[in-house]
């Protein structure tokens, strides 16, 4: 009888300790994020500049996404993911800032092309982010005669 209560009360404490272990978790989980992994979410078109659809970059702090003579193709209704320009990602602090571009350029030699808007990612919204906490940046970009919504998904680091 007397092992029986004293597992029981082994187990009590374990159980005691593990509840201590876990409750402890969440306090370095809220750890203030000192900087800011930014990345393209995706980009919906709901009006392109042209009848048979554009052709897509993103410029990030001078570089082309995708690199080179590639681009994303998009026509109304159509939505493309980080992956489908090559994933573009950069890291700020809670100071700094970074500028997602969108880019209409004309094949066969895919240039700068024409800017047709952009999204900011902030280092005061980063401020406000704990580790591994998220948050998205959604922003319509309009002209004339185009409508995409851009989204950008913000990470404390």
């Amino acid at each position: 009888m007397r092992s029986h209560k004293l597992i029981q009360a082994l187990v009590l404490t374990a159980g005691l300790a593990v509840s201590a272990a876990v409750s402890a978790a969440p306090a370095s989980a809220t750890t203030a994020a000192a900087t800011c992994r930014v990345e393209l979410n995706f980009v919906d078109a709901y009006d392109t500049d042209e009848n048979s659809g554009d052709e897509i970059k993103i410029n990030l702090a001078g570089y082309m996404y995708p690199s080179g003579n590639q681009y994303v193709a998009m026509d109304n209704g159509d939505r493309a993911y980080s992956g489908n320009f090559a994933n573009p990602t950069t890291t700020i602090g809670t100071t700094g800032s970074a500028l997602f571009s969108l880019r209409e350029v004309t094949p066969p030699a895919v240039g700068q092309g024409k800017q047709l808007g952009s999204v900011t990612a902030w280092g005061s919204t980063c401020a406000t982010l704990a580790t591994g906490q998220i948050t998205y940046i959604p922003q319509h970009v309009f002209g004339g005669d185009y409508w995409y919504y851009m989204s950008l998904v913000m990470t404390g680091l």
